[in-house]
């Protein structure tokens, strides 16, 4: 029993035991530090004498000592002896012997301060898109985006910004689905501003930010009495009335809110958590994923009806190593960009730069890029972006390439060769088939034929 109390002290979450009387028997460290008591002065001691702004019928273990039945991931907040304000997520289970109830356990996770964040954040959503000046704030906004700010000459991009462009006309759901750092809120910013709501609230929420209980009083809103500590409370469906909410991540949110969310979409009326009254709402929305849609239908991580529902018009984002194409549009936009910010003058990238860029994976696409541009003209005295200023995981990729030419030749050159004799086998081996010739290289048909006629090969 010593080994296991040891493990339970220093369990991350916290850990109280009632008995049949609701008097507190065991509290780990965690529990003590998160309601600021001490153990010894607590064990003992009838629960509702140390939490007084718990109630009979408001306590998650008076409720389990009750009815023999746990609870689980229930938000609970409520006011120590000390008058700070706790919230937590309980899961509360019975203990029983002999068929007769002997007390009852309770873990508790600490939210207080993403709860205290999330709800300011909605807060000030609220006040800004409540204000007269709304639609200045948003269009002045430093992350307003529109679809001039969509950089690409990759023919799939194109197409894919002209098809949202097309969206914006319309109110129907949009599901984007692309890696991250592709430039899913770009897009999907582009749409609303291009709308017939610009002029309304645009409200973002990222859903694996926040725990589920949580996630949906945000969403949708609570009222007084949904549980200990609920205030009347407009969600951020009911704050973006008339605009576009977007829903980051969505196949993130539990499936069970999922449910309530498909419901919403379908009618447009949502209640409130702990609400009698439902309410319209006309609110658009646009929801991502950060994979393919086909993954997240397999791993069950969507609910197929909400997906067909918010599949009504999908915009599939292509990787930054899909659109090698468009990396010297991209590098001049961010030098352009940091040189204002940062007062800088530096005039672009060095040719092995570029030969090293084309070779690189980009794991963190065009998000990485920006990031890689933006450190290296905060450390450069020169005028040029050289080799020296780049990351390490950039310059590990030197290694491969060096080992397949003589080291002495011009960077720029080795790669460009190494390119063009992939190209060469590929198209040989496939008969001059450029669709499978791409296939096989792992590159969009239209990149393929760019570089085609780049290398003057065909």
């Amino acid at each position: 029993m010593d080994k296991l109390k040891i493990v339970v002290d220093h369990l991350s979450d916290g850990l109280m035991e009632i008995d049949a009387n609701g008097i507190i028997v065991y509290c780990n460290k965690k529990a003590a530090a998160l309601d600021d008591i001490a153990i010894q002065d607590v064990l003992g001691k009838p629960l509702l004498s140390v939490y007084p702004s718990l109630k009979r019928n408001t306590s998650t273990l008076y409720k389990v000592l009750q009815t023999g039945e746990p609870i689980l991931n229930v938000e609970q907040s409520f006011v120590t002896y000390k008058g700070k304000t706790i919230a937590t997520i309980n899961s509360t289970v019975p203990i029983k012997e002999n068929g007769r109830i002997r007390g009852a356990i309770e873990i508790s996770r600490d939210i207080t301060e993403v709860k205290d964040m999330s709800e300011r954040i909605a807060d000030l959503q609220r006040r800004v898109y409540s204000s007269v000046k709304e639609a200045e704030v948003t269009e002045n906004s430093m992350l307003s985006f529109h679809f001039d700010d969509i950089i690409t000459q990759n023919e799939q991009l194109i197409q894919l910004k002209d098809k949202a462009f097309k969206a914006s006309k319309l109110s129907s759901p949009v599901l984007v689905a692309g890696d991250t750092g592709t430039g899913k809120e770009l897009f999907v910013q582009s749409i609303h501003h291009a709308s017939a709501r610009s002029n309304a609230p645009f409200i973002a929420q990222n859903c694996a930010a926040l725990p589920a209980n949580l996630l949906e009083g945000i969403l949708f809103g609570t009222v007084e009495g949904a549980y200990t500590g609920a205030r009347d409370r407009a969600g951020l469906l009911e704050t973006a009335n008339g605009g576009t909410i977007f829903l980051d991540e969505i196949n993130s949110m539990p499936l069970e809110l999922q449910a309530k969310l498909l419901r919403f979409l379908q009618d447009g009326w949502l209640r409130r958590v702990g609400d009698n009254h439902s309410r319209k709402v006309d609110v658009r929305v646009i929801a991502a994923i950060n994979t393919s849609p086909e993954l997240v239908l397999e791993n069950g991580d969507l609910r197929t009806d909400l997906f067909y529902r918010l599949n009504t018009i999908t915009l599939e984002l292509p990787t930054l190593k899909e659109r090698l194409e468009d990396l010297p549009l991209l590098v001049a936009h961010f030098t352009t960009y940091f040189n204002k910010k940062l007062k800088r003058q530096v005039r672009g990238i060095t040719e092995d730069v570029m030969a090293l860029f084309k070779i690189y994976d980009w794991p963190g696409n065009v998000r990485e890029l920006e990031h890689v541009i933006e450190g290296a003209i905060s450390m450069l005295d020169g005028m040029w972006i050289t080799l020296a200023e780049l990351p390490p995981q950039l310059l590990k990729k030197l290694g491969p390439v060096q080992k397949e030419f003589d080291p002495n030749v011009n960077l720029a050159d080795a790669v460009n060769e190494l390119e063009k004799k992939m190209i060469q086998q590929a198209m040989l081996t496939t008969a001059g088939n450029v669709s499978e010739a791409a296939k096989q290289l792992g590159i969009p048909r239209q990149t393929l034929q760019y570089k085609l006629k780049r290398l003057t090969l065909y």
